[in-house]
């Protein structure tokens, strides 16, 4: 008997036939002797309907009633999921985020889980229950309902698994597993058996929609084996672990686009020590997350600083940028007509040449390259976003990934 962690995706319960199915699933395991957690998001489309009802009644919701509309959506699941598995004959309980334990700091729609009191849950697990848990939510030491940010079930499920001693954590979502890149883009994309944490973390944060990036650092930190896999078939996925040897021989080992992403310039600022200084502060302290920063050569006095960041934050970040414009100068104009694309693969760490490969290929395509950034284990290139696609397609070829 094995104590397993499940997570099953917004399209995996997106209707009460699916739900039935994903119940059928559970009973299966159940008969087979295994505990039990499983934990569940909101059924597909409703958090995106939910935010479209907020912003349809003012125009910049306040980020704590955010949180308390967006938990009605896994709620919901959870309770659905819990009558399901008691129509065909196996004891369920569902919780929340906050009766399940899960403690979080006072960031609103994307906390970070602190600790989790998990004795209620194995409480339940020992007494023979399937014990259903809401995804993407906690609570605060002040009693307020948090979320985890979008993808923030995937976060439950590893942060769970790791708090009830797990033998096994299943993330089941639409899709077989990860892939080499995203197979509806480029056609001939593979599926990989493993990937190291790394890999995955880096593909994740870079576009990859399969994963949360803030649960694999979790995944990573408590090492926690986890398995990415179909809701609608029985077939094998891609197993996510710590880097062995062997991983290294592979050079690149998948391509991410992410089209959500805006680029900032902040033209003509002050060119002094500090000026960098003060407007990454006044965007961390926004908690706007800042990816790729380049900033050119100072002229006259003024310089430029450029950088990316998540679509749904461009706004946030103008608002946030203008008082510190008004002390050093400078303006700030945002495009969104870019993607970021991006080469992963932990073996670059052991060979030469992928710039260049990377770049000889898109250059022959004619796709123009508006920022570089690297790391021991990826290369990222911001490019026009009409071009996303068809930049993905020429470098899945030029590293021979299909």
């Amino acid at each position: 008997m094995a104590r397993i962690v499940q997570k099953y995706g917004g399209t995996s319960v997106g209707d009460v036939e699916r739900i039935k199915n994903v119940a059928q699933r559970i009973k299966a395991f159940r008969a087979e002797g295994h505990e039990l957690v499983v934990v569940v998001s909101a059924r597909s489309g409703v958090t995106n309907e939910l935010i479209a009802r907020a912003q349809a009644l003012c125009a910049n919701p306040s980020e704590r009633e955010m949180d308390q509309l967006l938990a009605v959506g896994e709620q919901e699941t959870i309770a659905l999921t819990a009558m399901a598995l008691h129509g065909v004959g196996v004891d369920a309980v569902s919780y929340t985020g906050a009766q399940a334990g899960i403690f979080t700091d006072k960031v609103h729609t994307k906390a970070k889980i602190k600790t989790i009191n998990a004795a209620p849950v194995i409480a339940d697990l020992k007494a023979g229950k399937v014990v259903i848990v809401a995804g993407f939510q906690g609570i605060n030491e002040e009693g307020q309902v948090t979320t985890l940010g979008r993808g923030g079930s995937d976060l439950t499920a590893i942060a769970l698994a790791a708090a009830v001693q797990a033998d096994k954590c299943e993330i089941y979502t639409d899709v077989d597993g990860v892939y080499t890149a995203d197979p509806r883009v480029v056609k001939n994309a593979k599926k990989l058996d493993e990937i190291s944490y790394d890999e995955m973390l880096e593909l994740a944060s870079l576009g990859s929609k399969v994963m949360q990036t803030r649960s694999v650092e979790f995944a990573a930190k408590y090492n926690v084996v986890f398995e990415v896999r179909s809701s609608f078939n029985t077939n094998p996925g891609t197993i996510v672990k710590q880097e062995v040897a062997y991983m290294e021989k592979v050079v690149v080992r998948g391509v991410a686009v992410d089209k959500d992403q805006a680029k900032v310039v902040v033209s003509n600022i002050a060119d002094k020590p500090g000026t960098a200084a003060k407007v990454f502060r006044a965007l961390a302290d926004a908690n706007i997350n800042v990816d790729m920063i380049v900033q050119n050569i100072g002229r006259g006095g003024l310089a430029n600083l450029t950088f990316t960041v998540p679509l749904t934050e461009k706004a946030k970040a103008q608002l946030t940028l203008a008082p510190v414009l008004k002390e050093v100068g400078g303006d700030v104009a945002v495009d969104e007509g870019i993607a970021k694309l991006s080469v992963v693969g932990v073996g670059m760490r052991t060979h030469s040449g992928v710039a260049a490969t990377l770049f000889d290929a898109l250059a022959k395509a004619g796709i123009n390259l508006e920022l570089i950034s690297t790391s021991e284990i990826k290369i990222s290139v911001v490019i026009a976003k009409d071009k996303a696609d068809e930049a993905a397609r020429v470098a899945h070829a030029a590293f021979g990934l299909g």
